[in-house]
């Protein structure tokens, strides 16, 4: 089981209410900031970490990268 800190949890919450659990809806960090209500740096910074944790997977795009959860931690 992966163990997430306090604002990864919060992340991956804020990515479940936006419904950002398949590769057909994927979520800004932007959009993730917004809906958390926490600093940007900080969303960023946590999804840096879920991704390498495979939590979270990142999909480059032309504007802006998106992201959407892979693998929901227990």
């Amino acid at each position: 089981m992966v163990e997430l800190t306090p604002i990864e949890q919060v992340v991956v919450k804020a990515m479940e209410e936006l419904g950002a659990n398949k590769d057909t809806v994927i979520k800004t960090a932007d959009d993730i900031t917004k809906k958390s209500n926490r600093p940007k740096g900080l969303v960023n910074n946590a999804l840096v970490a879920l991704t390498q944790k495979g939590v979270v997977k990142r999909v480059a795009r032309e504007k802006a990268s998106g992201y959407y959860i892979i693998n929901k931690p227990a």
